[in-house]
């Protein structure tokens, strides 16, 4: 969901947007819905996609349990 809000706030499509850091739209697409689990690599790529450090895109993101 935070890619998707964060890429709507900046008024990108999916399809700019991936275009913007190399990757494949319909791979974005799957992401975004959660269909996909993620490299540290393509999250790197989709946080300085929006001028954000690893830190700054996951600050504020609540932690989960495992154990729930």
């Amino acid at each position: 969901m935070r890619i998707k809000d964060l890429r709507a706030a900046a008024g990108l499509s999916q399809e700019r947007f991936a275009l913007k850091i190399g990757m494949d739209r319909t791979y974005l697409a799957s992401i975004e819905v959660g269909g996909r689990n993620v490299t540290l690599q393509n999250l790197a790529k989709i946080a300085n996609g929006f001028d954000m450090t690893l830190s700054e895109f996951f600050a504020g993101i609540p932690r989960i349990d495992p154990r729930e």
